[in-house]
């Protein structure tokens, strides 16, 4: 059968001080600035807990292959390098956006077991762990967002937000007791320890394809470029950009971010009504993530993709910002 799922609301997160709830509007920005109802959210961070601090010699594969995608540049581009950096950039980003956050993270949508299979292990090829230590953690960013307890927030710096994060010890592994749902699955939590097998089968396959031009473009290059432009989404979007819903975090719209991560950068959207399969809410907001859903849908691959009703697209729902977090969930 398919996921049934339960979502925890938090009322407390859109509504202004005076209990109104406005019209959306959007406001651009490019700084932090202040907004009325984030006042709930100002950083009182105590000492640094020693596990947050950088540890360079568990950071040395990340460092490593940065080293090896300037040296694709180094040695020449040519077209059938580019071509192969590109197809490996766009479908890993693919995973990305619709396996890991949109469906393991927040459950927008319903598939088979056998295409949830496939979702997390074309998500292991894009060298950012396991599904179930991704969308646990984003669950959190989601539940604690701009808050002290937030896993990157922005208001820690952009370096912390960008990947400081994740080149420290504290968030290194995963408590399957926060993700129930998906950790009953034992494929799943197969491919969420042996993350490594993923990337190492893409590894072999560019070298094959393409010896060492396609090992340093279509998976150095390529992973590496994924990286940051998976990360902007928690750093640049939520420090530049528009806003058009007033929620209790900086998340913002930003169609540079949308672009190079196939329509993630609708990050106010989607932190205002995070359950919804498609984060460009209106026809302009280019997500290119949400049309690939949406065909795969007309063939049954997936189904009963979630969209946002009227009521959200007009900010009138503020109940809805923090229903991120699926209780339960069965797939057949």
């Amino acid at each position: 059968m398919d996921a049934e799922l339960s979502y925890v609301p938090d009322p407390a997160t859109t509504a202004t001080k005076h209990g109104k709830h406005h019209q959306p509007r959007e406001s651009r920005t490019t700084t932090r600035q202040h907004f009325p109802n984030e006042s709930m959210n100002v950083m009182k961070y105590a000492s640094p807990d020693p596990k947050e601090k950088f540890n360079w010699l568990s950071s040395m594969p990340f460092f490593g292959f940065h080293f090896l995608a300037a040296a694709a540049l180094l040695i020449g581009v040519d077209r059938a390098s580019l071509l192969l950096c590109g197809v490996l950039y766009f479908v890993r980003m693919f995973f990305i956006t619709v396996g890991y956050h949109r469906y393991f993270s927040h459950r927008s949508f319903k598939t088979g077991r056998t295409m949830q299979f496939l979702l997390a292990l074309g998500g292991t090829t894009a060298v950012q762990k396991g599904p179930l230590w991704w969308a646990a953690h984003h669950r959190k960013h989601h539940l604690y967002a701009d808050t002290d307890r937030d896993i990157h927030s922005p208001q820690r710096g952009f370096w912390w937000s960008h990947v400081g994060w994740i080149l420290c010890d504290k968030y290194k592994t995963v408590n399957y007791k926060d993700i129930r749902d998906l950790a009953k699955y034992p494929e799943l939590r197969f491919l969420d320890r042996q993350h490594w097998l993923g990337p190492t089968v893409l590894l072999v396959a560019c070298a094959l394809v393409g010896g060492y031009r396609g090992v340093l473009f279509g998976f150095f290059l390529s992973t590496v470029l994924l990286w940051h432009a998976t990360f902007a989404v928690n750093s640049i979007a939520h420090l530049f950009g528009r806003r058009r819903y007033e929620t209790s975090d900086t998340s913002r719209n930003s169609l540079l971010v949308a672009l190079m991560t196939n329509g993630e950068g609708w990050h106010n959207n989607h932190h205002y009504y995070p359950t919804s399969a498609r984060q460009g809410f209106f026809w302009w907001e280019i997500d290119f993530s949400y049309y690939l859903l949406y065909g795969l849908s007309t063939v049954g691959l997936v189904h009963d993709l979630r969209t946002p009703p009227q009521r959200v697209l007009l900010g009138h729902a503020p109940e809805v910002a923090r229903r991120t977090l699926p209780s339960r969930g069965v797939v057949r």
